[in-house]
């Protein structure tokens, strides 16, 4: 009996590749359109903060992260997966709930958001036919986290944690989740600054978590997407992250 061979070919590889990368400018003009909205640039967004919380964003977004995929894994057993429109519109939701009472209530909205984050990456994973039950899925999906965020997206560091491997042992979960941590503690920093811009209020709040959410459901698709493809085309997943980034290297981000 013949065995068909259906591993994907050079020209299809090729086309999943362009598919990503386009997910991938897409994700950095979500964080073009949140900055001319809140009227800033990303850099002098965390000077807004009290310096007291700022000293305090790496620790406390530690401990988030850890209770966050606790939580975003045991809802799974209660609301199954979800469509990703949904997920962007309950974040938006309270995004505009945490904006409209300042500091305080986004400083208290920012745990859920967390969680349901890391829940819509788990989200993406599936739609790629990975279990996010699994450790070594679990794992990526906190890597994910340690992607640069929408509103910083012009160095490549955005796509710095696609080479990012550990091995994937028991032991090494607070040693990713530590690595993340302070990447992530620096984009919930800004996302909270946002929130907080004064005047917008619940409209700031709103549109960063709409573009949070977006923008990491987009980078769970290029993370997980390439796992799929190394799987289909049966090539190594180093070579097609060095092959996805020159293709994004060639047509860079243009901020506005």
């Amino acid at each position: 009996m013949e065995i068909l061979d259906t591993t994907l070919g050079q020209s299809d590889t090729d086309q999943r590749l362009d598919a990503l990368a386009r997910r991938h400018a897409r994700a950095g003009n979500i964080g073009v359109q949140v900055l001319n909205v809140i009227g800033g640039q990303a850099e002098g967004l965390l000077d807004r903060l009290p310096e007291g919380l700022r000293a305090r964003m790496g620790d406390g977004t530690e401990q988030a992260l850890k209770l966050a995929m606790g939580a975003a894994q045991r809802s799974r057993g209660v609301v199954g997966e979800q469509p990703g429109w949904l997920t962007r519109l309950a974040t938006t939701a309270m995004g505009a709930a945490g904006g409209f009472g300042g500091l305080p209530s986004a400083m208290a909205e920012l745990p859920v958001t967390t969680t349901i984050l890391l829940r819509a990456i788990q989200d993406v994973a599936i739609e790629h036919g990975f279990d996010p039950a699994e450790q070594g899925v679990m794992f990526d999906c906190i890597q994910v986290l340690a992607a640069a965020g929408p509103l910083d997206h012009d160095d490549g560091s955005d796509i710095a944690f696609l080479s990012t491997r550990l091995a994937v042992t028991g032991a090494t979960l607070n040693t990713l989740i530590a690595r993340v941590a302070p990447r992530l503690a620096t984009v919930l920093g800004q996302k909270l600054a946002a929130q907080t811009v004064p005047v917008l209020g619940a409209a700031a709040g709103a549109a960063t978590n709409y573009a949070y959410t977006s923008y990491y459901q987009q980078m769970a698709h290029v993370h997980f997407g390439l796992r799929r493809l190394a799987i289909d085309a049966n090539r190594d997943h180093g070579e097609l992250v060095e092959e996805f980034r020159k293709r994004v290297s060639r047509d860079p981000i243009k901020r506005a």
